[in-house]
């Protein structure tokens, strides 16, 4: 359940007509009060010898309890209060005593007998609208300051007394939401988001990887966003807004948003703090200003390769750092999760856009991210946007899945970090990201783990039955369950292929089995796949699956393998452990 106070008014007739009214889409059905400060006020809806100026001059005339200097310019309070999608229709009584006690815990009405005048109306299942005027009875004015908040408080009391769906409560971080004229807009126009969703999204792709306001606001214009800056007398840049250029006001101008009301961290100083790299920043794992300069990205793979490697190393700071170098990388966490939606093969788009657009709420909390740890992750964003698209087969493919699959648990690292935290809106959206994530790696997964499959089912028996040992030796609890799994023969092949090139796979397994809880993995021998492949450098596809390569040897040429890092270097934090 979720009450929504609505901008101050100064015309209580005016919001009336609208309450009454049939609404933008003839969308309001049977309007009629449910309750109101004294439960006698006369119904405009019910009754046909009431009309909305009777309602009108009840609920205004405290106002003559002042003098023409005294009245609030803004004396309309408004709040609407809605029940979540599947919850059981309420009755007109129900509503009615929610009214009371919302009005109630924001400070409108609070029962002393001289609080302001009010009335709620319904005029669809699922909301009501409560109209209030900002004087009380005696005169003065009502103490409503937090109004919203205190609102939001005894909805969560309500929503466990009634049985309703239990909305995670909120810190103040969010992104506005879009309002009901903007949804009906975007309905009207035919478009899958409000105006301000949709540049909210564009916004946070171009800011992904971003090193400077000039590349910033080339990404906004390549996107085909209006720009509008603002410029001091002095010259220095102070702000922006942007505008889709279709999206236009009824005079035909285009309608702006400034960045920081798109979301609290997309406003101009705030995307500064991510291009500014304090000295104190520096740390000991490597992930500070201190970190060496490693070659230039050469293509998808490569690139993905990269951020897979910056991810892992977010994992651990996440879950052995402080507070302020884990909110760093969560919030630097939705770059990357940005820069693969604006990078990836069509048929992971999706789900990736949907994981990107759910994970932008876990991004944000009040604990202040430490700027400077979170640089190997926003460098792999860029690297993801300057590498250009992924093809969705071969090399890149695969990539690709070794990343979301990496993208998983950081996600779930962050949900599970703003768990402990009580950050009940971030958790919940870094798990909902998680869930697009499994989709996006099951669509990505598929082709490069059927290939490595194929390989494992042609390895010898006595070669399967070694790697077979191994996985009872090093998994003793987890083995069988491992074999049962379709993505053992790729395990299989995996392993073969560690010792072929050379590597201790026992040490490998080890080290990919106590790096994060596998039980909770809904394919442990996918997970172990992707560890084993990036750890020991091995192509996460190799061109000719049949065949196997010698040992010793790395593909020459490849831009999966060209110039990677090697183990134990900055680039492969799980050797640092």
């Amino acid at each position: 359940m979720i009450p929504r106070i609505h901008q101050q008014g100064s015309n209580t007739l005016g919001l009336l007509h609208y309450l009454y009214g049939k609404g933008t889409h003839e969308e309001h059905i049977d309007p009629h009060l449910v309750a109101s400060f004294d439960d006698m006020a006369p119904d405009p809806g019910r009754d046909p010898a009431v009309t909305k100026k009777d309602l009108q001059h009840l609920l205004d005339q405290p106002l003559s309890l002042l003098g023409a200097d005294q009245r609030p310019d803004k004396h309309v309070w408004h709040c609407s209060v809605r029940a979540a999608p599947g919850d059981p229709i309420l009755s007109d009584e129900q509503w009615g005593d929610i009214a009371r006690r919302v009005v109630a815990a924001s400070g409108i009405d609070p029962g002393d007998g001289a609080g302001c005048r009010w009335a709620a109306v319904r005029h669809a299942d699922d909301h009501i609208h409560i109209i209030a005027t900002l004087v009380r009875e005696d005169g003065r004015r009502p103490n409503h300051h937090r109004s919203g908040r205190r609102a939001q408080a005894e909805c969560r009391l309500i929503e466990k007394e009634l049985g309703l769906h239990q909305v995670a409560p909120g810190d103040g971080t969010a992104a506005k939401r879009a309002t009901s004229a903007e949804r009906y807009k975007a309905e009207r126009e035919g478009r899958q988001r409000p105006a301000r969703e949709e540049l909210r999204e564009t916004v946070r792709r171009a800011v992904a990887g971003a090193t400077s306001e000039e590349e910033f606001f080339d990404r906004l214009a390549a996107a085909g966003l209006l720009i509008r800056k603002r410029v001091a007398p002095s010259g220095d840049l102070l702000g922006y807004k942007v505008a889709l250029p279709d999206d236009r006001n009824g005079e035909k101008e285009p309608v702006f948003y400034a960045g920081s009301t798109l979301a609290p961290d997309l406003s101009l100083p705030r995307i500064r703090e991510r291009w500014t790299l304090p000295a104190e920043a520096a740390s000991a794992d490597g992930s500070g200003p201190e970190q060496p300069v490693l070659p230039d990205v050469t293509g998808p793979a490569f690139a993905r390769r990269r951020a897979t490697a910056a991810t892992w190393q977010a994992l651990l700071a996440i879950d052995h750092g402080d507070d302020g170098a884990a909110a760093a990388q969560i919030a630097a966490a939705g770059e990357i999760l940005d820069a693969l939606a604006k990078t990836s093969a069509a048929h992971t788009l999706t789900e990736l856009r949907e994981a990107a657009f759910m994970f932008e709420r876990a991004s944000r909390s009040h604990v202040r991210a430490v700027r400077g740890h979170d640089r190997a992750l926003r460098q792999a964003a860029r690297d993801l946007v300057h590498s250009g698209p992924a093809l969705g087969r071969s090399e890149d493919g695969a990539t690709t899945a070794m990343l979301i699959d990496m993208a998983f648990f950081l996600a779930m690292a962050a949900a599970n970090w703003h768990a402990k935290k009580h950050h009940s809106q971030q958790a919940a959206a870094a798990r909902q990201a998680a869930e697009h994530l499994r989709a996006a790696y099951q669509a990505a997964a598929g082709e490069p783990m059927a290939a490595l499959g194929q390989r494992g089912r042609r390895l010898a028996p006595r070669v399967r039955q070694r790697q077979a040992d191994l996985l009872h030796q090093v998994l003793p609890e987890l083995a069988e369950r491992v074999q049962a799994e379709p993505g053992w023969p790729a395990l299989a092949a995996t392993l073969d292929d560690a010792r072929r090139a050379g590597h201790d796979p026992a040490a490998l397994l080890t080290e990919a089995a106590r790096r994060r809880e596998l039980d909770t993995a809904t394919s442990i021998s996918d997970v172990l796949v992707w560890r084993l492949r990036r750890s020991a450098h091995l192509p996460a596809l190799p061109e000719r699956p049949h065949d196997t390569p010698a040992r010793g040897s790395r593909r020459r040429g490849s831009s999966a393998s060209r110039a990677l890092p090697t183990q134990g270097s900055v680039s492969d934090p799980s050797r640092r452990r």
